[in-house]
Order: C-alpha cells, then structure tokens, then sequence
C-alpha cells in the first residue's frame, strides 16, 4: 500500500510542474488580418503582402520588438474575405530574436497569395477572438490588425463583432486602403473608408488607424503603424475640432475613450473605448453592396 502511494505521489510531483506551469510573458500578442477580397487584384495583394515582408525586415521594428520589458512579442497572420472565409497562414509565433524575426518574414514571403470575393470584416474579428484565446502565451497586451480597403459587406454587423473583441479585451486597430484603382465588379471606392474604419472598426484604448493613400502606399503605412503597435507608442500629433488626433500628414487617429493619454487599468472595459456613432451608420457597407447590385443586376448577389 505505501509503495502505492509512493508511486502516485511521485506522478503527481512529475505531472503538476508542467500542468501549473505559466504560460511565458510577452510584451504583445499580435495577429494580423490582411483583406483578400474580390477588389483586391493579385498585384494589389502582393504589394499588401510585401508591405509585411518588409516591415519585419527592417532595422527598427526588429529592435522595438526585441526593446520590450519581455524582450519579446508573439504573432499570427490571416487572411479573410468572406464571412466563413478565413485562412491561418502563421500561426502564433514567438519572436524574440532577430533571427526569429527574420524567419517569420521569410516564411510569410513564401507563403501563396489569395485572392477571395465578399468583404467581411465582422468575420475577420470573429475569427481573431478565439484565436487570441488559444494563444499558448500571456500577453501584456492583445492587439488586432486588420487592413482591407472596404467596408463590411457581409456576416454579422461589424459593431458586434467588435464588441466582442473588446469584451476580450483585444485592441482593434485598422489600415483602411484608399484604393483609387477601378473595382474589378464595377463597385465605386469608398471615399469615406477611412472615417469608417476610426468609427466603426477601431476600439479598445489608444486604437488608431493609419491610412494608406493607395495600394503602392501600403508597405509606408504598415511600416509606420507595425513601429507604433509593438512599440506602444504614437507618433506626434495635432487636436482637430472634432476631437479627432492627426498626425502631420493629416491621417486622422483615434485615442479612443479621449484625448489624454493615461495609463489602461487592468479591469477597465474595453467595450467604451469607441468613436462615436458613424454619421452614416456603420452598415453603409452593406446597404451600398446591396443597392449596387440591385441597381446593376436587379438582384443580390448569393
């Protein structure tokens, strides 16, 4: 009998270190969530995945990672078109070397290149939400990324998914694409995209969004906003009359919950880190797919 408990005892010391084991600190988890829907040709999709490729490889994103109280920060890259369309093409990984790093860019340079139809980003924010949960890491910081040049035009309303998110606690920060390029359906560009992401995509504290002016200016802004995420810094900045903080360019960021930058307490809620309601309400996207197609084809399309 006592050899028994002897024996279970010794398998409880071998089994509860790993068990209780703490998943290791990082300074940030970071999934990026990268449009490949139908307005977006193969052209315009590798300039947005060159953008990537680049931003990891450079000098001084590599040392904002590396510059952390961790010294490290763990991501994961997707795409997303439509609303059940998500596809992981890295999964999370941990960077906390410049050899790391320099493997992540070059396998994400390797990986193909998609391109899909609808415009979901409620469904690119619904697919982030487990896949922060299942990240094998604890994060000081939980951070998504998501970039595409349209706005919501199918799955559930993006301000729910959204909410969502925040309930979890993972800031949403965007990179709307001011795409002056002709729609391949015959679609009109979205003038306003930029206004519609800060209200309606952003949320969680010291959200922002950096504005690509076109495609071929992809790779600048993802640059400049990937420095300011893993840094957790902003960049200098004006006040306009709206409330609204604008860089020296004119792109427009959102310090969400207010202009004073304070520090995030650990038990606030996210969920009141927003802009204010979109003036042309945040289902512009869905009501203009719809009366695009029904004007053109006299239906909508499946």
């Amino acid at each position: 009998m006592a050899g028994l408990l002897s024996l279970a005892t010794l398998l409880i010391l071998l089994v509860l270190p790993a068990a209780a084991q703490d998943k290791k600190e990082i300074d940030l988890a970071f999934a990026m969530a990268i449009d490949i829907s139908g307005s977006i040709d193969p052209d315009e999709a590798k300039l947005q995945r060159e953008g990537y490729v680049q931003a990891f490889r450079d000098p001084g994103i590599v040392k904002a990672i590396l510059s952390g109280p961790n010294g490290r920060i763990a991501v994961a890259y997707y795409e997303w078109s439509d609303a059940s369309l998500q596809q992981l093409l890295i999964d999370w990984t941990l960077l906390d070397s410049e050899a790391s790093i320099y493997t992540f860019a070059r396998w994400l340079a390797a990986a193909p290149i998609s391109i899909a139809r609808r415009t979901s980003i409620s469904g690119a924010i619904r697919y982030a939400v487990p896949l922060f949960g299942r990240s094998p890491y604890e994060a000081n910081r939980k951070v998504l990324d998501i970039s595409g040049d349209g706005s919501n035009n199918d799955g559930p309303p993006v301000t729910s998914m959204r909410y969502e998110a925040l309930k979890e606690r993972i800031v949403i920060n965007g990179l709307p694409i001011m795409n002056d390029r002709p729609n391949p359906f015959g679609f009109p560009n979205e003038p306003d995209l930029d206004k519609y992401y800060l209200h309606c995509v952003t949320g969680g504290p010291r959200s922002f969004i950096e504005v690509a002016t076109k495609f071929d200016d992809f790779p600048r802004a993802v640059h400049k906003k990937l420095l300011q995420e893993v840094a957790n810094i902003g960049p200098r900045q004006d006040i306009d009359g709206d409330g609204l903080r604008r860089l020296r360019n004119g792109t427009q960021l959102a310090q969400a919950g207010g202009t004073t930058r304070r520090p995030v307490r650990n038990e606030e809620d996210y969920t009141k880190f927003v802009r204010p309601e979109y003036e042309l309400g945040c289902d512009i996207g869905e009501r203009r797919s719809r009366e695009f197609w029904q004007r053109r084809f006299g239906t909508t399309p499946d």
